[in-house]
C-alpha cells in the first residue's frame, strides 16, 4: 500500500512537490538512490535488487521524476510478464509510458512530475487512463488517484487503511505552511513542518492512519514502509531527499541525494 502526495502551486518558486512512501515486504532487498544503471547514466533512483528496476526514478537533466505504485486487477500472463520496475526509468527518459505495449505488466499507477505539473497514468483491466493533477494537494494510492481508479481492491479492510492514511496526512499537510525547498540547506530546513508528518507523525506503525506502517502478519514475513522520498521540482532545481523507514524527524538517516 504505497502512498504518494503531490502538491502543485504554479506560482511557487518550487511548483511541484512529490512525497512518496514505499511499502513492501521488508525482506525484499534494495539499495538507496544512486546512479545504478550504466545504460542510463543520468538517471537516479533506488535499486530493487530482486528485479533490477526502481520504485522512483529522477532525471536531473530534465528535472522530472516518476513514482510507481502497484495497482489492483487481473495480472499479466505469467509467460510474458515483465517487471514494472523499469517503467519509472522509461517515463522520465521518454516522457511517459503511453507509447508502450503494457499488456506484459501487472496493474500499476505511475506518477510523472516535472516543473510544469504532474499526471498519473493508471493501467489495469486492459486499459490505460491518464489524469493531469489539479492545483493543490493530491494523493495517489494503490486504488489510484484519490482512490478512484476504475480497477480497485475488493478488500474493504485494505480500502479502509488506505483511506485513513490519506485523510490523516492530507489534513496535517494542509494545516502547515507549504514548503519551498531550496537548492541548499538541511532536510529539516527544506521541508519544515511537513517533515514530521512524512516521518510518521508520532503514530504507532500499526495505526491505520499512520503513513509509515509496519505489520507482522504471522507468516514469517514483515510488511511495512521501507523508504521515504521527498522531491522538489522547479524551473531551476530538482531536489531529492531520502530516508529509510522508519525515520524520525531530525535523524541523521535523512540525506540529500547526489544528482550530479
Amino acid at each position: 500500500m504505497c502512498t504518494a502526495f503531490v502538491s502543485i502551486e504554479p506560482g511557487s518558486a518550487v511548483p511541484v512537490l512529490l512525497l512518496s512512501v514505499r511499502d513492501e515486504y521488508l525482506g525484499r532487498r534494495w539499495l538507496p538512490p544512486a546512479h545504478h544503471w550504466p545504460e542510463h547514466p543520468g538517471l537516479v533512483g533506488g535499486l530493487d535488487l530482486a528485479a533490477g528496476g526502481t520504485w522512483l526514478a529522477a532525471d536531473p537533466g530534465r528535472r522530472t521524476a516518476a513514482c510507481l505504485l502497484n495497482g489492483f486487477g487481473p495480472l499479466a500472463p505469467a509467460e510474458t510478464r515483465l517487471s514494472r520496475g523499469r517503467l519509472p526509468l522509461t517515463a522520465v527518459r521518454e516522457g511517459g509510458v503511453g507509447h508502450l505495449d503494457l499488456t506484459p505488466y501487472d496493474p500499476f499507477h505511475l506518477v510523472l512530475a516535472g516543473p510544469d505539473g504532474a499526471r498519473v497514468a493508471s493501467w489495469g483491466d486492459g486499459r490505460l487512463v491518464e489524469h493531469h493533477l489539479p492545483t493543490g494537494l493530491s494523493v495517489v494510492l494503490n486504488d489510484g488517484l484519490e482512490g478512484r481508479a476504475h480497477s480497485r481492491t475488493t478488500s474493504e479492510r485494505i480500502r479502509a487503511v488506505m483511506a485513513a492514511r490519506a485523510a490523516h496526512s492530507r489534513a496535517r499537510f494542509e494545516a502547515e505552511p507549504r514548503p519551498e525547498p531550496g537548492g541548499a540547506g538541511t532536510v529539516e530546513d527544506a521541508w519544515g513542518a511537513w517533515l514530521p508528518v512524512v516521518s510518521g507523525d508520532g503514530l504507532a506503525p500499526d495505526d491505520d492512519a499512520a503513513l509509515v506502517q509496519r505489520r507482522d502478519f504471522g507468516d514469517g514475513r514483515i510488511w511495512g514502509s521501507s523508504s521515504i522520498s521527498l522531491l522538489a521540482l522547479g524551473p531551476d532545481r530538482l531536489r531529492y531527499d531520502f530516508g529509510p523507514a522508519p525515520v524520525a524527524a531530525g535523524e541523521a538517516a535523512w540525506r540529500r541525494v547526489a544528482l550530479g
